[in-house]
């Protein structure tokens, strides 16, 4: 029984990590940490049956902590998705509103006006006198943050369409924009 415990534990602990390090929304990021509690629940199991105490008590806790995590993301924040999703809908019923939730940004191509994506979004920047929308913080080129730029793109020259953000402009005019260095 320890065997099998074992081998669930560790398939489930490892889709877990998978799951909320993707960071794929509220939803995901909750059910990693239904699966995390699977796999605390089988180290238990394989804690109790080879009186390994570390392991029984360190998976108790992280178990808590899993519970929490679930409370958090598919209570909590899958919430609050849900009310600005509500909110988007709205708006599109009425005629000339049409809005869209900030925390959608992250990670929200950016298209040219050709078609093509030639950046991601990293984030917004709001005025803090008024609250107008100020740029975007956008990261183009490298792989999974090594050798990215990030640019400051001008929200005056962005539109949202269809899950993207469309500019008019070109891959060589974004090769242009300031680029923003991380402190």
């Amino acid at each position: 029984m320890a065997d099998m415990a074992g081998w669930l534990a560790l398939a489930a602990t490892c889709v877990a990590a998978l799951m909320t390090a993707s960071n794929l929304g509220a939803r995901v990021t909750g059910w990693g940490f239904v699966v995390f509690t699977v796999g605390a629940a089988a180290w238990i199991v394989v804690g109790i049956a080879t009186h390994q105490t570390q392991l029984l008590w360190s998976n108790i806790f992280l178990g808590l902590v899993d519970l929490f995590g679930i409370w958090r993301w598919l209570g909590l924040r899958a919430r609050f998705s849900d009310a600005a999703e509500a909110e988007q809908e709205i708006s599109r019923q009425r005629p000339g509103e049409n809005l869209f939730a900030a925390s959608g940004l992250d990670g929200m191509p950016v298209k040219g006006r050709d078609g093509a994506v030639l950046a991601y979004a990293v984030d917004a920047m709001l005025a803090c006198a008024g609250g107008g929308l100020s740029h975007l913080v956008i990261r183009e080129g490298g792989v999974a943050g090594i050798g990215e730029t990030m640019r400051r793109l001008p929200w005056r020259d962005v539109r949202v369409r269809d899950g993207a953000l469309v500019t008019t402009m070109n891959a060589v005019a974004l090769s242009k924009l300031p680029v923003v260095e991380p402190v």
